[in-house]
């Protein structure tokens, strides 16, 4: 029936022509942004899951970061103990060379023997990064307890549980097993560095009080430290003693310089595996939120024809009308 009241073909063309229109705006839009799912409004839970997935791998970034900046403490902290062992080994030679030797020669080597503890120090004093010096410390103030360095925890992973509970992971680091030096009043021979720590002559462990050496008067109850002892008037007997005082030292240092490099040795590992769960998580954010640009680029040129074929539609329809006008002005 023609009508004109309602031209009914024309209202299923216009209709027609908006649903194109609509669906070509949708597919321009995700051409032009590259996303499926740009806000909630497009698909509210893998929205949701994609938005709380890109703050969890900024986290991780952060993560990242704090790994790289962990990783050059221990780097600078480890290459001190190294140099600090090759010095203290000299040291080991000339208490040999000194041991049976005359008194002006012992005299000469604790000119050398003197020399290397100073170096011994500028090395603990030098091994320092963006502040952090775990070498030369001084715990007088500012942990748990004087005379006992704080562990260092070093960032390591950002944990999201099943619930959504969010955690830390941290690396950390037992300055205290690894201090050369400790300028505070309050450590004791148990709790000072690993250099200046007084230790019995006779077994070169560690012990809380240091005893007064009389030089070229061998005593039992000896002790010494790696950064004080002196060989000049010493007896070949107490040289022996510093000796083990050393091996002493040198022992702690070894082990110091092992967990030095097993922490960066996990760093490195977490580092790895941080930056593989960043791009399964980028990859994760992609197959939710990430539009099929092969797949919009063909829906677009097929939604421009329809709109072509939908603007005919309506002309076509418009033009019903026109001619049912017409009929009645002849």
């Amino acid at each position: 029936m023609s009508s004109i009241m309602t031209n009914a073909s024309a209202m299923t063309a216009l209709q027609t022509l908006n649903a194109t229109n609509k669906n070509l705006a949708t597919t321009q839009s995700r051409i032009s942004t590259g996303f499926r799912v740009a806000e909630a409004a497009d698909n509210a839970a893998y929205w949701s899951i994609a938005t709380t997935m890109r703050s969890d791998h900024k986290a991780l970034s952060t993560v990242q970061d704090s790994l790289g900046l962990g990783a050059s403490k221990v780097d600078t902290a480890y290459t001190g103990m190294q140099k600090a062992i090759d010095t203290v080994n000299e040291i080991k030679v000339k208490l040999v060379a000194a041991n049976g030797a005359s008194a002006a020669d012992k005299e000469k080597i604790d000119v050398e023997v003197k020399a290397l503890q100073g170096q011994l120090k500028s090395y603990a004093d030098a091994a320092t990064f963006s502040g952090a010096n775990w070498l030369s410390v001084d715990t007088t103030s500012g942990h748990t307890a004087a005379g006992t360095f704080d562990n260092v925890k070093i960032v390591s992973a950002f944990n999201r549980s099943a619930s959504g509970a969010v955690s830390l992971g941290t690396i950390d680091v037992k300055v205290q097993d690894i201090k050369l030096y400790d300028a505070a009043s309050a450590a004791t021979g148990l709790t000072d560095g690993i250099l200046d720590a007084h230790r019995l002559g006779t077994t070169g462990a560690r012990i809380a009080a240091g005893a007064t050496v009389v030089a070229g008067t061998d005593a039992a109850g000896d002790t010494y430290t790696v950064a004080t002892l002196s060989v000049a008037g010493f007896s070949d007997a107490q040289i022996t003693k510093q000796l083990a005082v050393v091996e002493g030292a040198l022992k702690e240092m070894t082990t110091a310089a092992t967990n030095l490099g097993a922490a960066k040795s996990r760093i490195d590992l977490q580092k790895t595996f941080t930056t593989s769960l960043m791009d399964s998580i980028e990859r994760g954010i992609g197959q939710l939120v990430d539009a099929d640009m092969n797949k919009e680029s063909t829906r677009l040129q097929a939604l421009q024809v329809q709109q072509q074929l939908g603007i005919q539609a309506l002309s076509i329809a418009n033009g019903n009308s026109q001619s049912i006008l017409s009929l009645f002005r002849g």
